[in-house]
């Protein structure tokens, strides 16, 4: 029984990847390093104020009636997933770091294009070009 055609790269023809210098890849990992430091400290921020937060909600819990308990308990859930979010930002940019050093940074995760300087300067780690994370954002 013959496989089915991959639909992803079915009808494409393979784009020859450009080699950058090394001074652009180390201008990128430079940035992309400093962006994960950054997102770090971001994170080690927000893990202090909610550790605080939490410390003061524990000693000034006397007389809390339910709606007073939900309100907290919405609170922590809305400042833990802040920190989810930054911590999933820091592995994206993990992520962009190790495809620069794999040489596969710039282009496209699933169709294998180029993807332009304009979203890599907006997203620096993006793994997919545009038309492909449309798609994806579809589904």
């Amino acid at each position: 029984m013959a496989k089915p055609a991959d639909t992803r790269t079915a009808g494409r023809k393979p784009v020859a990847k450009a080699t950058r210098t090394a001074a652009e890849t180390e201008k990128i990992r430079a940035a992309l390093a400093a962006r994960r430091d950054e997102l770090r400290a971001e994170y080690d921020r927000t893990l202090s104020e909610i550790t605080e937060l939490q410390r003061d909600r524990l000693t000034d819990s006397a007389g809390d009636d339910q709606a007073d308990t939900g309100t907290k308990t919405f609170e922590r859930e809305q400042e833990i997933s802040l920190a989810n979010s930054i911590l999933e930002r820091i592995t994206q940019v993990e992520r962009a770091l190790e495809r620069l050093d794999e040489g596969g940074y710039g282009w496209c995760e699933r169709c294998g294009n180029p993807i332009p300087v304009e979203r890599l300067a907006a997203f620096p780690s993006a793994t997919l070009c545009v038309t492909c994370k449309q798609l994806e954002e579809r589904r």
